[in-house]
C-alpha cells in the first residue's frame, strides 16, 4: 500500500484529509514542518500532502528540504485556503506536482491523488526515469547532485552554475507556457555543449548546474558562455518574437576541481560566490571563484522593454493600470521600435498598511505623467520610465522614514 504524508498544523484538517485517503493509503500525519521532515527521513512516503501557509516553516521551505533530502523525485501536493493566483504560480514553480483549496472535497482529493500517482508511475518506471527533469530531460536536482558529487571525488575539470537572467520577466509578460518553452530550449543548448562524461541537472525553477571533466582552462568555459548566451538570445526572439527586448542570457559560476576542493558542498558555495559576482558585475557572462569576471560575453545588456504612452489627459500622475494591461502596453510598444524608455521591477516589504500607502501615494504622485506602472502581487511593482536614474532617486526618496525594506530588483536602460 502506498504511503502518503499530510502535513498541516490544523489537526481538523488532518483528520479530514486522513480519513478521505485512508482507505486507499497508509496515511502518516504531522502537524509541523520540523516534524514533517523526520518523518519523511524515517517513513520514506511515497507523496506528501502539505498546508501551504504554517508557522515555523511553510510548504515551500519544507518542499525545499524535502527536495534537498531525498534522492528520487517524490511528489507534493500543496493545500491552502488562500486563492491568489500568486501563491499557486510559485508553489508550481518550485516542483509541486499539484495544488489543491480548501475545503477538501473527497472526490477532487482522491482523484487528483489517483492521478499523479498514475503520472508518476509512468514517467519513474524505471529507475533511470526517476533521475529525469520531466520539463527539461536533464537531471532533476536529486539526481545531478548525486551524480556530479561523484564526478567531485573522481574526476579533474570544472564544476558550473547557471542561472538566466531575467527570466522571471518572461513569465510575467508571456506566461508560464512561454517560460517553459525557454527552460526547455535552454537545456537543449546546455546538451550541446557537454561532452563525453560531462553532467547536467535541472536545479529548479531557471538554476542549472553542469560538471566538465577534463577542462583545465578558462577559454573552453568562456566560449560555452558566449555560444550559450548568443543561441539563447536568438532562439527566445523566435519563441517570443523579433521585437522581444528582455535582457535575457546566462550567468556562470565556475570553480575548478580539485584545485579547489573535492568536497561538494564547499565547491557549490565556491561556485555560488563566483555566480554572485556575475550577476551583480553585469551579467551574461562568467567568472571563476577567485578570479575577475569575463567580461567577453557576446550578447550585450540590451533594453527590456519600450514604451509610447502618447498624450493622455491633463493629469500629471504616473499611469497607473492593472497588470494586465501592463502587459498588453509592453507587447504592443515593444514593437513600436523607439527606445525610449527602461523597465525597472522592485518590491516594497512593509507590515505597516499606513505606510504602505504612504508609499504609494507619494511614488505616484512624484513621477512622470509619461511613466506607466502596475503592481503585481502584495508587494512587487513594474514600471516603465524615459528617466531610469531620476527614478530610482524619487523611488528611495518615497520609502524614506517608512517602515520598509525597498528592493530595485531589475533596473536596465535601454
Amino acid at each position: 500500500m502506498r504511503k502518503i504524508l499530510i502535513v498541516d498544523d490544523e489537526k481538523i484538517m488532518l483528520r479530514i484529509a486522513s480519513k478521505i485517503l485512508s482507505k486507499e493509503y497508509e496515511i502518516i500525519c504531522a502537524n509541523s514542518g520540523a516534524e514533517a521532515v523526520e518523518l519523511f527521513r524515517r517513513e520514506k512516503p511515497d507523496m506528501v500532502l502539505s498546508d501551504l501557509l504554517m508557522p515555523e516553516m511553510d510548504g515551500y521551505e519544507l518542499h525545499r528540504i524535502l527536495q534537498e533530502q531525498s534522492a528520487d523525485a517524490v511528489p507534493i501536493i500543496f493545500m491552502t485556503a488562500d486563492e491568489s493566483d500568486e501563491s499557486e504560480s510559485r508553489g508550481f514553480e518550485i516542483g509541486a506536482a499539484d495544488y489543491i483549496r480548501k475545503p477538501l472535497r473527497p472526490d477532487v482529493l482522491i482523484g487528483r491523488v489517483r492521478n499523479i500517482f498514475d503520472r508518476f508511475e509512468q514517467i519513474h518506471g524505471l529507475k533511470e526515469a526517476a533521475s529525469v527533469d520531466q520539463m527539461t530531460g536533464l537531471l532533476n536536482k536529486a539526481a545531478a547532485q548525486i551524480e556530479i558529487s561523484k564526478l567531485c571525488e573522481t574526476s579533474d575539470g570544472v564544476l558550473l552554475e547557471l542561472d538566466l537572467d531575467s527570466f522571471k520577466l518572461v513569465n510575467d509578460l508571456y506566461g508560464h507556457a512561454m517560460g517553459d518553452k525557454v527552460l526547455i530550449v535552454f537545456a537543449e543548448l546546455l546538451k550541446e555543449q557537454l561532452e563525453t562524461g560531462d553532467v547536467a541537472g535541472r536545479m529548479g525553477g531557471d538554476e542549472f548546474m553542469a560538471f566538465c571533466c577534463k577542462v583545465h582552462d578558462e577559454r573552453t568555459i568562456f566560449k560555452k558562455t558566449r555560444l550559450l548566451n548568443g543561441r539563447l538570445l536568438k532562439a527566445a526572439r523566435e519563441l517570443l518574437g523579433a521585437d522581444m527586448k528582455i535582457s535575457l542570457g546566462v550567468s556562470v559560476g565556475a570553480v575548478y576541481v580539485p584545485d579547489e576542493s573535492r568536497d561538494f558542498t564547499t565547491l557549490t558555495e565556491k561556485a555560488d560566490k563566483a555566480l554572485y559576482k556575475v550577476k551583480h558585475f553585469g551579467k551574461h557572462g562568467c567568472a571563476f571563484y577567485g578570479e575577475e569576471i569575463f567580461d567577453g560575453a557576446e550578447t550585450k545588456n540590451i533594453s527590456q522593454t519600450q514604451m509610447l504612452l502618447g498624450e493622455r489627459d491633463g493629469k500629471s500622475k504616473a499611469y497607473v493600470i492593472n497588470f494586465d494591461s501592463f502587459k498588453a502596453v509592453y507587447r504592443f510598444v515593444s514593437r513600436q521600435n523607439e527606445n525610449r524608455h527602461s523597465l525597472i521591477q522592485f518590491t516594497f516589504e512593509t507590515e505597516d498598511e499606513e505606510d504602505r500607502e504612504k508609499f504609494l501615494t507619494s511614488l505616484t504622485e512624484n513621477l512622470s505623467r509619461d511613466d506607466c506602472m502596475t503592481q503585481y502581487g502584495r508587494e512587487q511593482f513594474l514600471i516603465l520610465t524615459a528617466e531610469p536614474e531620476l527614478f530610482q532617486t524619487k523611488i528611495k526618496s518615497a520609502a524614506e522614514n517608512l517602515n520598509g525594506e525597498l528592493t530595485i530588483e531589475v533596473a536596465e536602460k535601454f
